[in-house]
């Protein structure tokens, strides 16, 4: 297994604020890996520290076998890149714009985005199929298509590594699957891509890994079938659950959780 980003005895928090420590995780390269755990663990935490926008508290962070602390901020940006959570929009920029920030790290300081850029700003918009929006303004789409745009911004970033912080909170059903769809389709494509979600069933459809987190503490890392069973998902949310599966049609099968 080719690793693509992994933390060693890894402690993140702030100054006097622990929030979790020895944390040793291997995400595999090209891969859809998720990270769950209930509100409060350090899901968000742990991100921060991985892109570097939180410093370690203890130990460090690799992406294809690079400490984290040799590289520079552009360098980090090239590697990895954030999808945060949905954003409002509370600046009318259009989605061309919102895209073409992922360009700024190939940028010297106040450097106009070239050609190239342009380019890799409306790939990455038809790459997830909202090339007609480009004119359109940030505020002004639906809260799924913003969440594209952000994925958008990702990909003309160009880097090897996706981070995307819980990408379908807050939007509805047929959404969450598109957002998930892309997600697969990238790892399918040959990018790494980490989502924190609350929803096991995500990880179940377009996961090959999980990790479990609680109160600060990995519980579980490994396949989605190895890691998330009944009994460590019902540890980790306090909550009796039953996993089992279901038909989909014909011979398909998916695995999902119910509460017991």
């Amino acid at each position: 297994m080719a690793v693509a980003l992994a933390t060693h005895g890894l402690c993140i928090g702030y100054p006097g604020n622990p929030i979790g420590r020895d944390l040793d995780i291997e995400i595999a390269g090209g891969k859809v890996s998720m990270l769950l755990g209930p509100n409060g663990c350090g899901k968000t935490t742990l991100f921060r520290t991985m892109l570097g926008l939180l410093p370690a508290q203890g130990g460090h962070v690799t992406i294809s076998g690079n400490d984290l602390g040799t590289l520079g901020r552009n360098d980090i940006a090239r590697r990895i890149a954030y999808v945060p959570q949905v954003a409002q929009g509370y600046f009318p920029f259009n989605v061309i714009d919102v895209v073409l920030m992922g360009r700024a790290p190939y940028l010297g300081t106040f450097e106009r985005p070239g050609d190239r850029d342009w380019a890799a700003a409306e790939a990455a918009l038809d790459e997830v199929g909202l090339g007609a929006f480009a004119n359109r303004s940030f505020t002004a789409i639906s809260g799924g298509q913003r969440q594209l745009v952000l994925i958008a911004r990702a990909l003309a970033q160009a880097a090897p590594v996706l981070v995307m912080d819980e990408p379908a909170a807050n939007l509805d059903y047929a959404n969450q699957h598109r957002v998930m769809l892309r997600a697969r389709a990238l790892a399918d494509g040959g990018r790494t891509v980490i989502v924190s979600t609350h929803n096991p069933d995500h990880a179940f459809a377009y996961a090959e890994q999980a990790i479990l987190m609680k109160t600060g503490r990995i519980i579980a890392a490994g396949s989605v079938s190895d890691t998330l069973d009944a009994e460590k998902l019902s540890d980790v949310y306090d909550l009796p659950v039953i996993v089992t599966d279901i038909t989909t049609g014909g011979d398909g099968k998916r695995r999902i959780v119910v509460p017991k």
